[in-house]
């Protein structure tokens, strides 16, 4: 029945921070969104597939949030140069944590808690 991954949603509370983070700091491009009845951005994640940043009321409050974002819900997003990764996280201020597998894998949150996996291509 399924044939391919298609997109995901994240609620933002703050499109103009989550653009800084998915947009300046990941690289990701915007696409067009369809006129829908609330604020979000489209953006290309390849081959066809999106993330969807929705700007809604959050019905998780993120209270008792685990510090390293793989023990919790995340995106993975593979990534081509991890030491290019890393230095635009800490160049933007935002902490990470290596992956506890042994992949050449880091985890970060975006500014509303929603985890972000970024995998190198090795």
């Amino acid at each position: 029945m399924v044939i391919a991954f298609d997109h995901i949603s994240v609620l933002v509370a703050d499109l103009t921070e989550a653009s800084i983070f998915y947009e300046q700091v990941l690289g990701l491009e915007r696409v067009q969104r369809p006129l829908l009845d609330f604020e979000g951005l489209w953006l290309s994640l390849g081959a066809g597939q999106t993330l969807h940043l929705l700007r809604l009321p959050n019905p998780d409050q993120n209270n008792n949030r685990p510090a390293h974002a793989g023990r919790d819900r995340h995106i993975a997003l593979r990534v081509t140069d991890m030491d290019s990764a890393k230095n635009k996280l800490s160049e933007a201020g935002i902490a990470f944590t290596v992956s506890r597998s042994g992949r050449n894998s880091i985890f970060c949150r975006d500014k509303d808690g929603n985890g972000v996996e970024l995998m190198g291509c090795d």
